[in-house]
Formats: C-alpha cells, structure tokens, sequence
C-alpha cells in the first residue's frame, strides 16, 4: 500500500501528478457555506472555524474552474469522481464539473442525522456528486441506495470531518483493492484513513498546517494498529 501526503496548494502540487495516474477522485472541496448569526447551529462544525461571511476555513477562496480541470487530466478513462457539496454551491458545482469534461451519473444523498438549525427547514444532509470520465463503468455494489445514512463523527477534528464509514462506501464501490485514490483537498485525513482500512493506495494534498498535522496523525495510527495486527 502506497501513501503520500504532500503539504502545500492543490493548485501547484497538481502539476506533477501525472495525467491519467489515479484510479478514483473522492473530495470534500472548500467552499462558502451559509452565513450564520449567534443563533444559528453549526452542526458539529468548530465554531472558532466560522464566521458570518461564510467562511469555514482560512484558505477557501478557491474557484471550481481553477481545480475541476486538471482533476478532469489526472483521471483514468473510466475513473469516477465523487465531490460533495451544500445546497448552496450544488449548482454551481454541477455546471464545473461537465465544463470540465465529466459526465454526471446522478446526485447522491448523504443523510447524516445531525440537523442543523435553520429557520426554514433543518438541515440533515449534502449532496455528493457522482461522475465519471469517458465511458460509463458499474460500481461494484449495485445494491447501493442513493442515499446514505451515515451518522455525522461525533468529537470532531475538522469543521467539515467526513466519516470514514462514509468514504469508505465510495471506495469500495468505485475501486479494487491496489488501487489509487487522491483527494485535492485532504482535510483532517478521512479519505486517507478509509483508503488504508480498504487496502487502497492514497494520494492526499492539504494547504493548512494544522489539519496537515491532524491527517498525518490518523493515517500514521492507522498504519501502525494494522502493523500490530500483522505482527500478531
């Protein structure tokens, strides 16, 4: 099993993966979420991490035209990519991934059971884009619902952490074992850790210092109780 976690901007880091390397693309991209006042929920996000322009993270003024391209580059022909997106930025999301090039299976629903407060309707879910490059493939579990209910982490490292449970569904559906994965925008490390419980090769990038620290940390753990196993 292959990892590399490499530090610094996706933008630049992108330039020396090589075109068609990566079997599956699986991220949680930076983006605007909804402004919240004082009485607004974060559900389950750091509140230290927010405020009321939006802004989760210190680096996300990134643009979906400035990414999906070169994801559309590094892909084998065939290979899927997940992207996962708020209400918000969902159709923003969905224009930049066919200008991009990828064809659009359908929109999957994570229902993640932690509603978040609103004074319309409470939120309880994201969309996870599903497409493909090139020709359709199956995934390997067809019997797969579209929506997946996975609880939201509890104890949270990373504003937006996605369950491993989560990412692992994806990759097991999308991938064999040996397989390569990358995730652009890598975070607290979820994809990483999932790509290790599933014997895939990961590729992560993360521009923050602290949440680089934090994926690191979890992947390293997780290499290290399986090298225990083995050793017993």
């Amino acid at each position: 099993m292959d990892i590399k976690l490499l530090h610094g901007d996706c933008l630049e880091l992108m330039k020396d993966i090589p075109d068609k390397s990566v079997d599956l693309i699986l991220t949680d991209p930076p983006y605007r979420t909804t402004s919240r006042g004082s009485s607004g929920g974060t559900g389950g996000m750091l509140k230290e991490e927010i405020n009321k322009k939006g802004m989760v993270f210190q680096h996300n003024t990134i643009q979906f035209s400035e990414w999906l391209p070169k994801l559309y580059s590094i892909i084998k022909e065939q290979g899927h990519l997940y992207v996962m997106v708020n209400n918000k930025n969902l159709s923003k999301m969905l224009v930049g991934v066919e200008k991009a090039g990828f064809k659009i299976f359908k929109t999957l629903i994570w229902a993640k059971n932690s509603p978040i407060t609103n004074m319309y309707y409470m939120d309880s879910h994201e969309y996870i884009i599903f497409c493909r490059k090139g020709k359709a493939k199956r995934i390997n579990n067809c019997g797969t619902k579209s929506v997946l209910n996975v609880d939201n982490p509890r104890n949270k490292v990373h504003p937006t952490e996605k369950p491993v449970e989560l990412m692992e569904i994806l990759i097991n559906n999308s991938t064999l074992e040996g397989q390569t994965v990358f995730d652009p925008f890598m975070g607290s490390g979820s994809t990483g850790v999932a790509c290790m419980n599933t014997n895939r090769n990961f590729i992560g990038i993360e521009l923050d210092d602290k949440y680089f620290d934090i994926a690191k940390r979890r992947i390293s753990e997780v290499r290290n109780k399986a090298q225990v196993r083995m050793m017993l």
